[in-house]
């Protein structure tokens, strides 16, 4: 009975730590919704007035005046869901046959293949740009979305999700006859629902919030994206951060809605991806 309490009062000091955490995770939020609906000389007063005396709503009519914001969305949209799946494609493709295909060399190639995650992106970021300027790709859309259509971690992931699957189902769907292509259309791609919705989470956040990618590739103000439209707020003679809030709110809006709407995948996923490493 005083182990049980023990335990208890243990977990009961866990569940506060984790709650405490939580809400300090969550005040940058909250200090930037309430910035939203402020004037600018009022966003960095202290003590912080979470919430304004007089909310100007007007900001989140400004932000589609000011800029072309309706134009930005729409390009970011754009980019996302075509990296998004072109990402879930070649991921899931590729780690099936890392998988459950035997063929020569498969493991040196997969360890060659998941190595390039250790190499940060800026250190083959000039080369890249130079390669695809040659291939006149640079300031177009397709250019960004196909140097993001492969993942190595995507392919990594998803690869760890299948080697949980059991071989015999493939076996017994070879045996019946059936083609590779058909056995990871009709078995495979079914059964990993949890992880290609762990995989979407991770690709349209990352893709979606990218700064850097459309910065160096887009130089025509009707091809960029979201995240680099909001910079246009900042000029040299001053910023205008209670747009800059209300932009940043808006751009988190298909964020939040993809992560709930695929939260029940993605703990599964999560989990049966940690199966076998």
């Amino acid at each position: 009975m005083e182990h049980r309490k023990k335990f208890k009062a243990v977990n009961i000091i866990i569940y506060i730590l984790l709650i405490g955490m939580s809400l300090l995770m969550l005040i940058p939020f909250v200090w930037m919704l309430s910035s939203s609906v402020k004037l600018d000389k009022d966003v960095f007063t202290f003590p912080i007035q979470w919430i304004p005396q007089a909310p100007r709503w007007r900001n989140y009519i400004d932000i589609w005046s000011k800029i072309p914001l309706f134009t930005f969305v729409i390009n970011t949209v754009k980019i996302t869901f075509f990296v998004t799946l072109l990402q879930l494609l070649t991921s899931s493709f590729a780690a099936y046959a890392f998988a459950k295909l035997n063929f020569k060399g498969r493991d040196l190639l997969f360890l060659c293949y998941i190595g390039t995650i250790a190499m940060p992106w800026q250190v083959y970021m000039v080369p890249q740009f130079m390669l695809v300027r040659s291939m006149g790709l640079d300031n177009s859309h397709a250019g960004l979305i196909l140097l993001q259509a492969f993942s190595a971690f995507g392919v990594f992931m998803m690869k760890q999700f299948y080697q949980g699957i059991p071989d015999e189902l493939c076996e017994a769907a070879r045996v019946d006859g059936m083609s590779e292509y058909r056995i990871y259309a009709r078995i495979m791609l079914p059964l990993s629902k949890p992880a290609l919705a762990t995989l979407t989470i991770f690709t349209f956040v990352n893709t979606w919030n990218d700064f850097l990618a459309p910065m160096i590739y887009l130089r025509d103000t009707k091809l960029k994206t979201i995240q680099i439209g909001i910079r246009m707020f900042i000029t040299q003679y001053g910023s205008e951060y209670g747009l800059i809030m209300a932009a940043s709110v808006l751009s988190l809006i298909p964020v939040l809605i993809v992560f709930l709407s695929m939260q029940k995948y993605f703990v599964e996923g999560i989990a049966a991806t940690g199966i076998k490493g």
